[in-house]
C-alpha cells in the first residue's frame, strides 16, 4: 500500500505547540478589594484572554462603549433572553440585570480562546454549575475590613449611605471565599497580580485542557522519530 503524502502542516511534536481548550477564568471580590483593576491589569499584559462581555440593564457610563464595555439592553429584551435560556449566568445587583451571553463564550472555549469574568459569586455558582471543567475560580480578599473601607471612602464618589450598603454587601460576599479554587489576599496590587498571573498560566496547563495531547505523545512515540 503506497504511503500517503505527508501533511504540509507541522506536527505539534516538531514545533512543541498543543492544541488546547480555553478556560472561564473568574476574578470575584469584593468592591474595593482589586478585581477590576487586576482584570485590567491581566487584560493588559495577557494577549492570550478576553474579556466577556456581559448584557446589563444599567445605562451607559460617560465613557462607555456599547459591544465593548457591555450590552446595554433594556429590561424587555435581558427578560425575553432569560426565558430563552441565552445566558450562561446572570443576576440582579443593585436593581441593574448582568448576563453573559452563552452562544459566544461556548464556541470560543472550544477555539482555545481564554475569557476573564469579573463577576460575584451567584454569577460564579451559575457558570461552575453549567461548565465545571472550564472554570478556574479565584476569589481576592482585602487585608482587613477597615482597609476595605477606607479604598471606598477613598475613592469620592459615594454617600456614606452608599459606602455603608457597600460594607454590607461585602461582609456577605466576603461569606462565600470558600466556594472558589484560589484566594489571595490583596495587599499589595501588583504582588496580588503576579499571583494571579501565575494561577492562570497553570491551570493552562493542566493535562484536561491539553486537547491535542494524546496525539503529540503518541507522536513523540513512533520509532524512528
Amino acid at each position: 500500500m503506497p504511503k500517503s503524502a505527508p501533511s504540509s502542516a507541522p506536527s505539534p511534536a516538531s514545533t512543541g505547540t498543543l492544541t488546547r481548550r480555553g478556560l472561564m477564568f473568574i476574578l470575584s471580590s469584593p468592591s474595593g478589594a482589586g478585581k477590576t483593576t487586576v482584570s485590567r491589569m491581566l487584560l493588559e499584559h495577557d494577549p492570550d484572554i478576553c474579556i466577556s462581555v456581559s448584557c446589563t440593564t444599567r445605562p451607559p457610563r460617560p465613557g462607555e462603549i456599547d459591544g465593548k464595555d457591555y450590552h446595554f439592553v433594556s429590561r424587555a429584551e435581558f427578560d425575553r433572553m432569560v426565558a430563552d435560556e441565552e445566558f450562561l449566568e446572570w443576576a440582579e445587583v443593585f436593581g441593574n440585570c448582568y448576563g453573559t451571553p452563552k452562544a459566544q463564550v461556548k464556541a470560543g472555549l472550544k477555539e482555545g480562546q481564554d475569557y476573564l469574568f469579573d463577576i460575584d459569586w451567584q454569577g460564579t455558582q451559575q457558570l461552575y454549575q453549567k461548565l465545571e471543567r472550564d472554570v478556574v475560580r479565584v476569589f481576592l480578599l482585602p487585608p482587613s475590613i477597615d482597609e476595605l473601607r477606607r479604598r471606598l471612602t477613598g475613592r469620592g464618589t459615594d454617600s456614606a449611605d452608599v459606602i455603608a450598603g457597600r460594607m454590607d454587601r461585602a461582609r456577605s460576599e466576603i461569606s462565600h471565599w470558600d466556594g472558589y479554587d484560589y484566594v489571595v489576599v490583596n495587599d499589595d496590587i501588583q504582588a496580588c497580580f503576579e499571583k494571579v498571573k501565575k494561577i492562570l498560566e497553570a491551570e493552562r496547563l493542566r493535562r484536561a485542557r491539553q486537547t491535542g495531547l494524546i496525539g503529540f505523545v503518541r507522536e513523540l512515540m513512533q520509532p524512528g522519530g
